[in-house]
């Protein structure tokens, strides 16, 4: 079986080393900070699928570095809220806030978001998560919470990038999670514990190819800086990222693992 490989933590602390900023460039084209499967693209096109807004309220439930909410509040003018768990992605984040003096549209907060959101009912306009329900225990609850906090009318985004959609090995599960804790969903099923929740489903994109290419040109990018990646995080870890970025790869360019990106909606009463 896999063995446990550090990503996020080797990608958050050493967020500011040109090693992996050139890493993120050649691998997206431009620099967010980003560990997703996430295109420029896509990024652009979040603030509009949720509707965003100047001084609105949203939410980014894996926020990572900090970059990308960053990014939201510059272009939108919005307030935005990020949780993650890593501890060097909030310092990261808050660091960057402070540098670019957003602290009063942006804040950062370290949190378990499984354990629950620190918002009150029905304070946000939108809430966004790439590549992270995934990661969570108890999806159903987290939707729940999402739910409870979106005002009506507001919109979720989320993508997950473990829809199983054919045969995959133990080996080949085991080295797809060999970065962390991972739950692996069936084809309909976040349609339908996203309605369980209470929201509507709006649409439904098939991501796949781009997270293919995004493994690949991660994987390149990182081989072309072997030995400095190696001397920066250690060969055992080099070499499982490695493993981990080619399984990606495979398991989606053949259609055994589908990314989708979900997008839904709160509903404003009838009567309202």
């Amino acid at each position: 079986m896999a063995n446990r490989v550090d990503l996020y933590d080797s990608a958050y602390e050493n967020y500011e080393l040109d090693l992996y900023r050139q890493i993120r460039i050649e691998t997206y084209g431009e620099d967010l900070g980003q560990t997703s499967w996430v295109t420029t693209e896509e990024s652009n096109a979040i603030p509009e699928l949720l509707e965003l807004r100047p001084n609105c309220a949203a939410l980014e439930i894996g926020c990572g570095s900090g970059r990308y909410a960053l990014r939201v509040a510059e272009r939108v003018g919005c307030r935005v809220l990020g949780l993650d768990i890593n501890a060097y992605g909030i310092a990261n984040a808050n660091e960057l806030a402070r540098g670019r003096n957003l602290n009063a549209l942006v804040r950062f907060e370290q949190r378990d978001v499984s354990e629950g959101l620190p918002l009150a009912d029905e304070s946000c306009d939108a809430v966004f998560a790439n590549d992270v329900l995934c990661h969570l225990p108890d999806r159903q609850h987290v939707l729940a919470e999402i739910f409870r906090v979106l005002r009506p009318g507001g919109r979720m985004l989320f993508s997950d990038a473990l829809v199983v959609a054919g045969m995959v090995s133990n080996q080949e599960i085991a080295t797809r999670s060999s970065i962390g804790h991972y739950v692996f969903s069936p084809p309909g099923e976040n349609e339908r514990l996203t309605r369980a929740a209470g929201l509507r489903v709006l649409s439904v994109t098939d991501t796949s190819e781009d997270a293919v290419a995004i493994a690949r040109r991660w994987h390149d990018a990182r081989e072309k800086r072997r030995d400095a990646l190696i001397a920066a995080e250690g060969e055992s870890n080099f070499a499982g990222l490695q493993r981990f970025l080619a399984c990606v790869q495979t398991l989606t360019a053949e259609r055994r693992l589908l990314r989708q990106v979900y997008l839904a909606e709160k509903e404003t009463p009838k009567d309202a």
